[in-house]
């Protein structure tokens, strides 16, 4: 598939954002995050300009980016109609969250908080089923996909948590959390690509895409199409094994670096911003890669007709 700039940024910066409103609205009314109202403002304020801006980004790789709005009204069977439900849904909690911050109103910004943090959550579990709701593309409709958005969006947050925190002082658990979920997300990541690259006995060929495979192998003795069209553009794109291998070890390199100077952090205690601050910007430059490579790694079935593989 394309890796379109604007969907790569919008997978990586809403999940992020995301990630850090779930941590904040959990951690802050237990006073497991610096009290102050400055860093819940600052952190609440980032982790919505990174959703919003997100979300706004999506709408750029749409035909009709006007249109967007009528997503919306199709929730009963799209996913992606549900994720803006979702993501609508979130704000006023979210907002009423950080009221209740400035006013210093505890039991409201627990209440709001949870809110905002079941609407984090939904809304980042219908992104990722977005893609693995699709079936012609064999490494999106996969057990592993959803639950991943999950967990990069809890690895990035909490990084980013934790480079706040790490300003005011307070960020051993932010850091501890970003440790486990980096951990678990290279993980997760490694047997995801294990088994994407194993042969699926049952995914579909151009024999039986075509119906021919009852007379023999089959293989297309002219393209389709002389020049390059839609389909090709958006669904064809083809990332070479080389650079597949170098991009990978670069997401996972990104992702142990975060986690090791987040460890490195929660044990050195004073000075710990010079750490995480990094740390974070290691998880977002690894989760970019390993976006991209989402994308570019997908084959839709419909590229049998024009390559035969």
């Amino acid at each position: 598939m394309n890796p379109a700039p604007s969907i790569v940024f919008f997978t990586t910066a809403s999940g992020a954002g995301y990630g850090l409103l779930f941590w904040l609205a959990l951690l802050r009314p237990f006073g497991a995050t610096p009290g102050s109202t400055g860093f819940g403002l600052v952190a609440l304020g980032l982790a919505l300009v990174l959703i919003t801006a997100g979300l706004l980004s999506s709408t750029f790789h749409l035909g009709h980016p006007e249109r967007a709005w009528r997503a919306v009204s199709q929730w009963r069977s799209s996913w992606l109609s549900r994720e803006g439900v979702a993501a609508i849904a979130t704000y006023p909690p979210a907002l009423l969250f950080g009221l209740a911050i400035l006013a210093e109103r505890p039991g409201l910004a627990l209440l709001a908080g949870l809110l905002a943090a079941v609407g984090a959550a939904v809304t980042v579990w219908c992104t990722g089923m977005i893609y693995a709701s699709l079936k012609p593309i064999r490494q999106w409709h996969h057990p592993m996909v959803a639950p991943g958005y999950l967990l990069f969006a809890g690895f990035s947050g909490a990084a980013l948590l934790a480079a706040l925190a790490g300003l005011w002082g307070n960020a051993a658990l932010p850091a501890l959390l970003a440790a486990v979920f980096g951990a678990g997300s290279l993980a997760w990541k490694r047997v995801y690509w294990r088994q994407i690259d194993t042969p699926d006995p049952t995914a579909p060929t151009i024999e039986t895409a075509t119906g021919l495979g009852r007379i023999g192998r089959t293989r297309p003795l002219d393209p389709p199409h002389t020049e390059q069209n839609w389909l090709l553009r958006e669904m064809g794109f083809r990332v070479a094994r080389k650079h597949r291998e170098k991009l990978r070890l670069l997401a996972l390199a990104g992702f142990g670096a975060s986690v090791l100077l987040c460890l490195m952090a929660v044990l050195a205690g004073g000075g710990a911003v010079l750490l995480l601050l990094p740390a974070a910007l290691a998880a977002l430059a690894g989760l970019v890669v390993e976006r991209w490579l989402m994308f570019a790694e997908a084959t839709h079935s419909v590229t049998l007709f024009y390559t035969g593989a």
